[in-house]
């Protein structure tokens, strides 16, 4: 059984959720219908004439994207234009393109964090902070004896998170009142009579992006016909999520040693420097595709050395100026995306036991030769 064009973006959304995208970000489906099956799914870090044969010649009907294919307003689309021959060709061969950019970047275990563990940087911290997670205040009343079936259910749904810990939760025993009306088939209880039952109050914090998952496992394991529970808007904003990553290195290199580091963790043969060679670097920085504006952001998390592509002649003096090193490895290290993806969304399939199949677009969009 293949997948519905729907049920693979439900997927593609719990990595990178729209809603993390920054507002000028152009994300989500750009070209085609996602109401068809699904047979192969080519996961390409840019979309060109070449990537577009190549899920041809692979069987596939949808393309996730890093990097838009549409981005400026269309004034029209005329078919004798490269850009124009290459939608006529998607749409011909029913090829669906959906663009995951911005929202990637920012989610937790995504774009820079891939760069981050691929760079050794550990327990990285967003560089520029631009999304902080709403909570909500989970409150049920669950009968003593599914107290702890309940409580298991919402915590490993996801609820619970302060900082560091998990499965937080605050647990009062007390007495709920009910009558069951006519019609009504409650757990304990007769029809048209008080009951007082042993209750426990379970209260614990939700984040809004994982609410409705907790608020559904919650209900799946409460024994009642009709569940009392609240759920309450919070001032306390929950973990913040923002682009690129910093943190320190398991142990101090030099700038030459942590330039070879980027070469092999990120897959590039040349890479610009701006430093000494030999300065230490203990804390490092990296931020996918185009992050030089934010080398202040950088020197204010204390990082030596910021990795990112597409920096600019000006940018470069500044930042040196300003006593931090740089690297850049170009914009298209973002490629690191393709496998990542790829084995993501392929487990998924596998997990709901759909036959669709997964490829990471061999084909290599760097516009730059290096001679």
């Amino acid at each position: 059984m293949f997948a519905k064009g729907q049920t693979v973006i439900q997927y593609m959304e719990q990595l990178a959720p729209k809603h993390l995208a920054e507002e000028w970000d152009k994300v989500g489906l750009q070209l085609g219908s996602l109401h068809k099956e699904i047979t192969g799914v080519l996961v390409a870090l840019d979309v060109n004439d070449e990537v577009a044969r190549e899920a041809i010649r692979l069987g596939c009907n949808l393309i996730i994207a890093h990097h838009a294919i549409i981005f400026r307003p269309l004034q029209g689309i005329q078919t004798d234009t490269p850009m124009g021959r290459l939608y006529e060709k998607l749409i011909k061969n029913d090829i669906a393109v959906y663009i995951s950019h911005t929202n990637l970047d920012v989610t937790e275990g995504g774009m820079n964090d891939w760069m981050a563990e691929a760079l050794g940087i550990e327990d990285g911290v967003p560089i520029k902070d631009i999304h902080s997670e709403e909570l909500s205040k989970l409150v049920v009343f669950v009968p003593k004896d599914h107290h702890q079936k309940v409580l298991d259910a919402i915590l490993n749904a996801g609820a619970g998170h302060i900082g560091n810990y998990s499965h937080c939760s605050f647990n009062i025993e007390g007495y709920g009142t009910f009558i069951p009306r006519e019609g009504a088939e409650p757990y304990i209880g007769e029809s048209g009579k008080m009951e007082r039952a042993e209750e426990v109050r379970i209260e614990t914090i939700v984040p809004r992006s994982i609410r409705n998952k907790v608020v559904q496992a919650m209900l799946k394991a409460h024994p009642y016909e009709e569940v009392a529970y609240d759920l309450y808007s919070m001032d306390l904003k929950g973990r913040s999520l923002g682009l690129g990553r910093v943190g320190k290195l398991k142990e101090p290199v030099t700038l030459r040693q942590f330039v070879e580091t980027v070469k092999i963790g990120l897959q590039v043969d040349h890479v610009r420097v701006v430093g000494d060679l030999d300065r230490p670097i203990r804390k490092a920085a990296v931020m996918g595709g185009s992050g030089a504006k934010y080398y202040n952001s950088a020197i204010f998390k204390g990082a030596d050395v910021l990795v990112t592509g597409d920096i600019d002649y000006h940018t470069a003096q500044d930042a040196g100026l300003a006593g931090l090193t740089l690297i850049d490895p170009g914009h298209n290290a973002e490629k690191i995306m393709k496998v990542k993806v790829t084995e993501w969304m392929a487990g998924k399939l596998a997990e709901h036991k759909y036959e669709t199949a997964v490829y990471a677009s061999g084909v290599n969009t760097e516009p730059f030769r290096f001679l």
